[in-house]
């Protein structure tokens, strides 16, 4: 759903969450998340990683983006568009946090 759009009272599908459409709630599906409650304590690092691992490809770096969009917004952020994650995951994957 666009950020703008989503309503964090109203979390009840995974398309409900700030970044997620269908392909991108068939990739939290195959992670083993099926509601945006299952994805509290997730880190978007080793979601990334084995979405990889699981569908055999390594996937666009902007997959993580939406991954750091999600978890940080059910951490208490406010929703934001996937890219304003970009570069704070570029700057993070070169000091080597996150991707081991």
């Amino acid at each position: 759903m666009h950020p703008v759009k989503v309503d964090r009272h109203r979390l009840v599908k995974l398309t409900d969450l700030p970044n997620i459409g269908p392909a991108g709630a068939a990739d939290l599906r195959l992670l083993g998340y099926h509601t945006p409650q299952d994805l509290q304590a997730a880190c978007p690092y080793q979601m990334y990683q084995r979405l990889c691992q699981l569908s055999g490809c390594l996937h666009d770096p902007c997959v993580l983006d939406v991954f750091i969009s999600v978890t940080r917004f059910l951490a208490g952020e406010a929703a934001r568009p996937w890219w304003a994650y970009t570069e704070q995951r570029r700057a993070q994957v070169l000091q080597g946090v996150g991707l081991r």
